[in-house]
């Protein structure tokens, strides 16, 4: 079969590999159908995340129909259409009892594309099937549904739900990309007072209104006095960091209110300032962390019913075989006004 294989530090081809095969009772193989490129395969092919081994076949988020299934699997068989999560779930540790399945110690937590061969391929292996895929309702689309691999999950419990958004709340999400725009959409389902996107990009802030946004800002022109004119000086209660650098960071912690939440969603690979001297004596709670997908199932049900706007994230589609062109799009998202690139089979 082909996939999108990692060698080294911007090394990497679509190329022939050996089709993956059950290696435990709780695998499933999956044929894919659609997959689709996250920030952090770009870390990746630029060496940022070093534990992923030359070799390596990327990618995590996919949806495809399961062509095998071993033994020990219950929730799904041969002929099943599937989503695969960002997140494997072996089910029986300490995290997993407790639904952190981003934190598995049982062999789970981010492996695919990371520590054993990913979703960017035609065929994949899934580990812990029963907790690591999800049947697909006939009437959502794969490119709809490949969203849920990662992004809205992660938008929505890493933002959202860590950001305790409540019905009158002022939202602000500081960064217009994906998964800030998911973010918008999500904060939404809470019926906020009202949601100010923040970005650098005036494009971004354009599809941040789209997406539910009531205001939007340009970074460089004034988004902290914005807030503080709408909320009469208070500040926000809630902000979404969603952009990954330390500027977005610190600005975020002068926006949120006394009594406040800052949700970290952004991947930093830069350390940020954290001024504890300041944030304690304003009770201010900060979050981060790694995504759980917990809540696909419950996404799944929102997207089945109409509810998730995920179609306007999809700018760009590719076949599987133009892996490399549509990492070139995703990268230079700035130029291309790329949003997500989702890949198929084939496009005719």
């Amino acid at each position: 079969m082909k996939a999108y294989v990692f060698h080294a530090p911007d090394q990497s081809s679509w190329e022939d590999v050996k089709e993956p095969v059950i290696q435990d009772a709780a695998d499933v193989i999956v044929r894919v159908s659609a997959a689709t490129i996250c920030g952090t395969d770009l870390h990746i092919l630029k060496g940022g995340v070093p534990e992923v081994r030359p070799g390596t076949v990327l990618g995590h988020e996919a949806v495809g129909e399961v062509v095998e299934a071993g033994s020990e699997v219950h929730g799904v068989r041969a002929g099943d259409r599937v989503l695969v999560s960002c997140i494997s779930a072996c089910g029986r540790c300490s995290y997993c009892r407790v639904g952190t399945y981003g934190q598995c110690r049982g062999g789970g937590g981010w492996i695919l594309g990371h520590t054993v061969h990913g979703t960017q391929a035609e065929y994949v292996r899934v580990p812990f099937a029963d907790l690591s895929v999800h049947l697909l309702p006939s009437t959502v689309r794969d490119q709809d549904a490949v969203l849920l691999a990662d992004l809205f999950p992660t938008a929505y419990e890493v933002g959202v739900l860590n950001g305790a958004v409540r019905p009158g709340d002022t939202v602000v999400v500081v960064g217009a990309g994906p998964v800030g725009l998911a973010a918008v959409a999500t904060a939404r389902l809470f019926s906020p007072a009202r949601v100010v996107a923040v970005d650098l990009s005036p494009a971004r802030l354009a599809a941040a209104h789209a997406f539910g946004a009531d205001a939007e800002v340009l970074a460089d022109e004034g988004p902290e006095q914005l807030v503080s004119d709408v909320t009469d000086g208070l500040g926000s209660d809630v902000v979404i960091e969603a952009a990954g650098v330390p500027e977005s960071f610190e600005m975020c912690v002068r926006m949120v209110r006394p009594g406040g939440h800052v949700a970290n969603v952004g991947v930093h690979g830069k350390s940020a300032t954290l001024h504890l001297e300041d944030l304690w004596r304003r009770n201010i709670t900060l979050t981060t962390g790694l995504v759980d997908t917990r809540t696909t199932p419950a996404l799944l049900r929102m997207l089945d019913e109409g509810r998730l706007p995920t179609a306007p994230m999809v700018t760009h589609t590719f076949s599987l075989g133009q892996m490399a062109e549509a990492y070139d799009t995703f990268a230079r998202a700035g130029e291309t006004d790329a949003l997500k690139v989702v890949l198929v089979p084939s496009l005719s």
